[in-house]
Order: structure tokens, then C-alpha cells, then sequence
């Protein structure tokens, strides 16, 4: 689904991800650890093709395609999706009509209705885009637009960033949902990269593969729950150690 090659990112002329070799498969979910200002939050941006992360060296491949040099709206069409962190406010614009943007021709008040109520925000529809919201409310309006959307591959950066104890499981199960994880392996059409920081959303969702990334590059690769056991014990300068 994903293939990652040899990629070098730079920001406002910085390098930030330095040959970065990333390869995920259909239907496999993976996880992204790393200390704050890692370059974790870049990689993501520079698959989605914001314009800000310049790739200077390297491909993104996706379904077999060199999307490197397609702009953010070309990406979306082909099936790719992403869940912001801190995703901004959108004054005038209601929920309701992100959700009809996002379902497109299959857009029609029963459909939204029911996302609506599967991520609890009915009573959300006809207010601006995360305005007022909680961070919970916001998390869970991103990834309602996501299953209106069905991309997949689905970028999700810190979905437990900002989310209470009662939100979590919610959000855990509408990620589940997304990533089609009541079926099969063989027969999943959506992949998901999540990285997250502190690891609590993979007591909700699993996990095959995990990374970790230091100084803007992918260190070691690993069972993420063995993984994160190890961060958790002795912080991510165990992994730097590890390295030398």
C-alpha cells in the first residue's frame, strides 16, 4: 500500500527526515514512536503533500505509484486520508457540509445521520468545524470525516493527543472501524500509520509493525507492544543507546 524510499525532508530549508526507508502492506497497521520534535508529525505531512515539507531526495510510493510530486487534493482523490493533531477551526463551514464534501455523490441525510451517531456528535452537525469543540469532540469530528471519506490509507497523528479516558475508547473504536479490523487481513482494503507519543491508543487498537524515530530518522523496527514497554521502563534514550 505504502513504500517509503530513501526520503529527505526539509522544512523552512531545514532537513528534518534524513533517507527514510519505510514499507507498509494492505491492510496492516503500524505505529510511529519518537520524542516530540522527532520529525513524526513531518513524515505524515510530507505523504500528504503539504507544500511546506519540501521532499529533496526520494519517492512516496502508494499502490504502486509515485505520488512524490502530486499536490495534497490529487493524493486525497487516490485514497489517502489524514487526522491532524491539532486540527484548526473552520468558521462558516458546518460539519454537516464537510460531511457532504467528504461522502461526495452518496452524500444524503440518513448516511450522515448515522455517522453522526456512530461517533456521538450528533448534536454537532450544524455548528462550525471545531468550534467550541473539546479536544475529544475534535478527535472524533476528524475521524468522522474520515468514514465519510473511506480513504485507504489513513495518516493519524496522535489520535489520543488531548482526549480524556471516557473519549479514548470511543476513539478507539471508531479507528478500529476505519481500519476495518473486524475482518480478516486478506480481505482489508484500508492501512493505517499511527503515531503516537505516549502509546495509549494501542491498548485500543493493534498494531503489527512499530518504529521508532529519533533525530529525524527510523531507528529500529519491532513488535510495538514490546516496544513500548521498553519506553515506557527507560524513556526513548534506551533506543538511542541501543543505536550506538
Amino acid at each position: 500500500m505504502l513504500e517509503i524510499k530513501q526520503l529527505t525532508v526539509a522544512v523552512d530549508g531545514r532537513e528534518i527526515l534524513q533517507d527514510l526507508n519505510l514499507k507498509i502492506g494492505m491492510g496492516e497497521t503500524h505505529a510511529l514512536f519518537g520524542p516530540n520534535g522527532s520529525g513524526k508529525t513531518t513524515l505524515l505531512m510530507a505523504i500528504m503533500g503539504f507544500p511546506r515539507y519540501q521532499v529533496t531526495k526520494g519517492n512516496v510510493i502508494f499502490r504502486g505509484k509515485d505520488i512524490t510530486g502530486l499536490p495534497i487534493d490529487e493524493r486525497a482523490r487516490l485514497g489517502i486520508g489524514m487526522s491532524f493533531q491539532r486540527p484548526p477551526v473552520v468558521r462558516g463551514v458546518k460539519t454537516r457540509d464537510m460531511l457532504n464534501a467528504s461522502l461526495g455523490e452518496k452524500g444524503n441525510k440518513e448516511i450522515i445521520d448515522s455517522l453522526a451517531k456512530r461517533a456521538d456528535l450528533s448534536g454537532f452537525l450544524d455548528r462550525d468545524i471545531n468550534y467550541g469543540f473539546s479536544g475529544g469532540e475534535i478527535k472524533r469530528s476528524e475521524l468522522m470525516q474520515l468514514l465519510a471519506q473511506k480513504p485507504e490509507l489513513i495518516l493519524l497523528d496522535e489520535p489520543e493527543s488531548g482526549v480524556d479516558l471516557v473519549n479514548i475508547a470511543l476513539i478507539g473504536k471508531l479507528i478500529n472501524e476505519l481500519l476495518e479490523k473486524e475482518c480478516p487481513m486478506r480481505l482489508r482494503k484500508c492501512t493505517g500509520l499511527i503515531i503516537t507519543h505516549t502509546g495509549h491508543i494501542l491498548d485500543y487498537v493493534n498494531a503489527r509493525t512499530g518504529y521508532v524515530m529519533l533525530d529525524g530518522r527510523i531507528v529500529c523496527e519491532g513488535d510495538p507492544h514490546e516496544m513500548l514497554v521498553t519506553i515506557k521502563e527507560k524513556g526513548y534514550e534506551e533506543c538511542a543507546k541501543c543505536v550506538r
